[in-house]
């Protein structure tokens, strides 16, 4: 399995280590013609655009992002030249959910 930034697996369950109650987690799964795209990359992007973070999707197509509360950009580049942002709003305890069409 392609891991990025030394990223855990990238898979649909959260990680029993995970404490929501600290955490802000933003998740979601990539698809092409609903079926699940491995080995694409989520980005990470703050409020103003500013790049912070980068992981390559599980074989479940899964991405998952620890973030500070707010508004952020989620990224994702696949192959072919496919480039889709999704907008998204993290908040601590809460796993904002991000379903990526490409």
């Amino acid at each position: 399995m392609t891991q990025g930034c030394a990223a855990p697996a990238q898979t649909t369950r959260l990680p029993a280590t995970v404490d929501l109650s600290n955490e802000a987690v933003i998740q979601g799964t990539v698809t092409r013609n609903g079926t699940p795209v491995p080995g694409a990359y989520a980005r990470l992007l703050d409020s103003t655009g500013e790049f912070t973070a980068e992981v390559v999707t599980g074989d479940e197509g899964v991405f998952r992002f620890f973030a500070a509360d707010g508004d952020w950009t989620v990224r994702v580049l696949a192959a072919g030249g496919v480039s889709v942002d999704t907008q998204v709003t993290a908040k601590v305890g809460e796993v904002a959910q991000v379903e990526v069409a490409i």
